[in-house]
């Protein structure tokens, strides 16, 4: 039973062809690939959209971090648009994979270290100290920053791992639960599968969210370095 259920996050093969490589080359076409005479309501809520998050995550920053505007508004809609076309029927997630997701995660983070080493190395590595640290705490201290430094991109991954491979199980559960139900008691099946539907509408919402999760904190992380 449990092997069936983590089926869902193998990459099955169609034709010779594994599905992983057809769901990451889907989104790079969708939605507004192509250029238009005119914008219609979708492509012009989306354009405010993309603006309002740009604002929001390169206001803080200082002017240096914000070449990285293009590249994380490039990386957020990629995965939102994977996270959601992976809750379609027989499609598959490649964010619930966690050696995909550190693959974004691991070149990011060591980009906007090696960023600060270069740029300020004093502040970056006086994160490693805080201020004011008794002296016999020093060594103990700068072990467990360190550590928390490099535990950073593999929390990145294993955040939208987690998140997006519960909610799928969740899914599965429920669903198999409605089936199973619906020719012995029915009444039970319509409310189960009401809570399906919300599930839905919240996995919805959880993709979105780890997107921008994922995107705001490696955001922060380059504030620190720049």
């Amino acid at each position: 039973m449990m092997t069936s259920l983590f089926d869902q996050f193998a990459s099955q093969k169609f034709m010779g062809i594994s599905l992983i490589f057809i769901a990451l080359i889907v989104p790079l076409f969708f939605p507004n690939s192509f250029p238009r005479w005119t914008n219609n309501r979708f492509s012009t809520t989306q354009t405010w959209l993309i603006n309002r998050f740009v604002s929001q995550l390169m206001t803080p920053m200082n002017t240096g971090g914000h070449k990285w505007a293009l590249m994380f508004t490039s990386l957020m809609l990629y995965l939102i648009s994977m996270n959601l076309l992976g809750l379609l029927p027989y499609t598959f997630t490649p964010t619930t994979q966690l050696s995909m997701n550190m693959g974004f995660a691991v070149p990011l983070w060591l980009a906007t270290v090696i960023i600060g080493m270069l740029n300020q190395p004093t502040a970056s590595l006086g994160h490693l100290l805080p201020e004011g640290t008794p002296t016999p705490l020093i060594p103990v201290l700068v072990v467990i920053e360190t550590i928390s430094l490099f535990i950073r991109p593999l929390a990145l991954g294993v955040r939208l791992t987690a998140n997006l491979t519960a909610g799928h199980l969740l899914i599965q559960l429920i669903s198999t639960a409605v089936f199973v139900l619906l020719p012995l008691m029915p009444t039970v099946a319509l409310l189960t599968s009401t809570v399906l539907v919300m599930l839905t509408l919240l996995e919805v919402a959880v993709a979105m969210i780890q997107a921008y999760v994922f995107i705001l904190l490696l955001s922060l992380y380059l504030q620190e370095n720049i």
